[in-house]
């Protein structure tokens, strides 16, 4: 992070501090506009400040409650809702020169919330919806930067659920975004396979989708079939690369297929014992020949034997030889030490 060193950052805090105390001591508001050019001051030394970033939204709200008392309306005080609008853009344009330097930090990001949810608060529906219209395009735009920022991922969620509440405040008959949505997570995906944040957005987004599309359950079973043709291709593209994500997303995948696997989180709502168990026994299958030159890959012997138990859970058989269960905890115990005594305790229980 590029700040001021510690004893500068410090010298310059008490100097604020005591500019403040004076304002105080000769009876003048703290609340001016040169208070707020000092956390202006404060605030791009060193973003981490979050007091700071409490203290200008203290500064601000007399700001907007003096431009709009309220009684006003929104027709009758046109003019005060621009003044409004006016001080919470210059603060958002404030804001992006750090946002592209301090990408990480949580402070702005909430900060910039605040004065989204103050713009929706106390300016008119159409003003606010172009407002976060225009975020949408800014995250885009930071997402293209640094596609794995989580910061950024989590941000366009609430942007984009501020947009469709939005829509529906204002009576708009518009549809809802999911399907644009998913959409730009397989943009990502295609741009960047490890992108974790794209992959955990599209298994939240997956129920939603299904259930907007009204979808069958011969268009669910095709569904679920295209996702695991996507991360099994993505897999085998370097079935050895110490990514975790396409397994975690396979691993969500794959969790359809459990007995107590929660309705609402489904692809799939009433696949068979029967199918579960056919579809189990074609994830080994093909596990299994993806281990032929990645035998020093921890991932494909953990999954194994989770689908292995999903298996014993639907019918009380193992899918595969003992013999092979107990070689894939030798494995893990080799190439996994740090939970050496989770595959230890996983070999007491399954093996006589």
């Amino acid at each position: 992070m590029e700040c001021l060193e510690p004893a500068v950052q410090k010298r310059q805090v008490k100097a604020e501090r005591k500019s403040s105390r004076e304002s105080k001591s000769t009876g003048h508001s703290q609340y001016t506009k040169e208070v707020l050019g000092m956390t202006t001051r404060l605030l791009e030394t060193n973003p981490e400040y979050y007091t700071i970033w409490n203290y200008r939204r203290l500064l601000l709200r007399p700001f907007f409650e003096e431009a709009i008392p309220s009684t006003s309306g929104v027709e009758d005080d046109s003019p005060r809702y621009g003044l409004v609008q006016q001080y919470i853009t210059d603060d958002l344009g404030f804001l992006i020169p750090l946002l592209r330097k301090f990408p990480k930090c949580y402070w702005i990001w909430n900060y910039r919330l605040w004065l989204l949810a103050e713009a929706t608060r106390l300016l008119p529906s159409s003003t606010v919806y172009q407002l976060w219209q225009k975020e949408l395009s800014l995250v885009g735009k930071m997402l293209t930067l640094d596609s794995r920022n989580f910061h950024g991922w989590g941000y366009r969620r609430q942007v984009v659920s501020a947009l469709e509440d939005l829509s529906v405040a204002m009576g708009s008959a518009s549809l809802p975004m999911t399907e644009n949505e998913f959409a730009y997570t397989t943009k990502m995906i295609e741009s960047n396979l490890s992108n974790f944040s794209a992959w955990h957005r599209r298994s939240k987004l997956i129920p939603r989708l299904l259930s907007e599309r009204n979808a069958s359950h011969a268009a669910r079973r095709e569904f679920l079939d295209k996702e695991l043709e996507l991360v099994q291709r993505a897999l085998w593209a370097d079935p050895d690369s110490k990514d975790q994500s396409l397994w975690f997303y396979h691993q969500y995948l794959i969790s359809n297929f459990k007995p107590s696997s929660p309705h609402d989180d489904s692809i799939i709502l009433d696949l068979s014992d029967e199918d579960k168990l056919a579809y189990l026994q074609a994830q080994i299958d093909d596990l299994l020949e993806m281990l032929d030159g990645a035998e020093t890959c921890k991932w494909i012997y953990q999954r194994l034997l989770e689908l292995s138990l999903m298996s014993k859970s639907l019918n009380d058989r193992w899918p595969v030889q003992s013999s092979d269960l107990e070689m894939w905890i030798h494995k893990l115990l080799e190439l996994d030490p740090l939970r050496k005594g989770r595959w230890q305790d996983l070999r007491k229980q399954i093996l006589p």
